[in-house]
């Protein structure tokens, strides 16, 4: 039985709308799963860029694209994803996708923020191509997320309805502040 899980729902949302040779942002890189399934979305013509703030994110992200064979698909930085905006031109991306919070397994005051993430967010949607997606998976609960969560919500309630569609999916039957899933489409 298939548990529909936030990395699972967002992955199938995705793959609709990035596709070979695309241009693509995993804003927090993490153990490099959003890398590495970007790398197969985009193909060898495509690419990807990561971003972490921890060496041992970057380095396992690093490492599993080796083993996949996905490092000249890939690049990952050990930077801010507040940073992105120097790594790519404006309109040029075609997704990008953040999972906000801490590196799984990791260090729980080593976590995203909300003035960084707001920040990053905003410097993302002038990256996007109109029709680029932004997928910003929103996690809170136990010991991190409440404040990031409140203000990411906010900021993304304010964006003009003109220039970005933004869909925010809930999970109402998961205890305990499941993730929020939130699409950005950035309109033409």
């Amino acid at each position: 039985m298939k548990r529909h899980t936030i990395v699972e729902y967002t992955h199938d949302f995705l793959r609709k709308y990035i596709g070979e040779g695309n241009v693509c942002i995993d804003a927090t890189a993490g153990n490099g799963n959003d890398t590495e399934f970007l790398c197969g979305l985009v193909g060898s013509e495509g690419k990807v860029i990561a971003f972490d703030i921890q060496e041992d994110a970057v380095s396992t992200t690093r490492s599993l694209l080796e083993m996949f064979g996905l490092s000249e698909i890939a690049e990952v930085y050990l930077d801010s994803h507040e940073n992105m905006d120097s790594y790519v031109e404006p309109d040029s991306v075609d997704g990008i996708v953040f999972n906000l919070g801490y590196l799984p397994g990791g260090d729980h005051s080593i976590c995203t923020c909300p003035q960084t993430t707001i920040s990053a967010i905003k410097k993302g949607l002038t990256l996007l191509k109109p029709d680029g997606v932004m997928s910003v998976s929103v996690y809170s609960g136990k010991d991190s997320g409440f404040e990031e969560r409140d203000a990411v919500l906010s900021f993304l309630e304010t964006l003009d309805s003109k220039d970005y569609t933004v869909i925010k999916n809930e999970f109402i039957n998961k205890p305990n502040h499941p993730p929020i899933p939130v699409f950005i489409f950035k309109n033409y």
